[in-house]
């Protein structure tokens, strides 16, 4: 019961609240719990053995406490049963017409995107196949990354589409939706973990924190919800 309240949209505080138990026992219970989902998701990486053959990949933009300390999850998934097969959460950079409010407020802010996409690229290797063709959006950092770890993989690059109000904008507004998989896959994220809510209080503090959840609701989302 405590697995599948940690993978739902119910803030800790909130769970500890309706368990009659203090908010530490939850932290413990996410970090046990993130732990072992963490386990079995590289078994199941291991188990696909190299046979995934069709992957897209995208980035999910959230914030840090304010919107001026965005973070992005990078969201790679087998595409034709929307199988998670790996999420890494990165610091970066306020964009946009925030950019310049957050530097003057916060200072500058580390880009770890990178480094996260290398991460996320190495831990879907056991499951990808070396031949697998991937599609995404037209990120530049992906075409490097995809051919350096994936050298003999093809790729298929699609424009931004802008989303619709359902789907808390991952879904977009076209008849048809060339990235619908992991668009989709982005917009459960959003709508079964409380602090991936567009409009919410229940923000991360802690980056490592919302790692863990995503761990934690990656094992329930494939051993589950699909």
């Amino acid at each position: 019961m405590v697995f599948k309240f940690l993978s739902s949209g119910i803030s800790q505080r909130r769970l500890a609240l309706n368990l009659g138990v203090h908010r530490l026992t939850i932290k413990r219970k996410l970090l046990f719990w993130a732990k072992l989902a963490n386990s079995e998701q590289k078994k199941l990486l291991q188990n696909l053995n190299q046979s995934v053959s069709f992957v897209q990949i995208d980035d999910l933009i959230t914030i840090e406490h304010t919107k001026l300390k965005p973070l992005s999850v990078s969201l790679a998934i087998k595409a034709d049963d929307r199988t998670i097969l790996g999420a890494v959460v990165s610091q970066i950079p306020a964009f946009g017409h925030l950019a310049e409010l957050s530097r003057k407020k916060y200072g500058k802010r580390n880009n770890t995107l990178k480094e996260g996409l290398k991460k996320l690229m190495e831990s879907i290797s056991p499951a990808v196949h070396p031949l697998a063709y991937f599609e995404s959006d037209e990120h530049q950092l992906y075409p490097p990354l995809i051919l350096k770890h994936f050298p003999g993989s093809s790729h298929q690059c699609y424009p931004s589409e802008r989303g619709a109000v359902t789907g808390q904008g991952e879904l977009k507004k076209i008849k048809f939706d060339p990235l619908f998989s992991i668009n989709h896959t982005c917009a459960m994220l959003r709508a079964n973990i409380n602090r991936l809510f567009r409009r919410t209080w229940c923000t991360t503090k802690l980056p490592e924190m919302l790692q863990k959840h995503l761990d934690v609701y990656v094992h329930f989302h494939n051993t589950q919800l699909i």
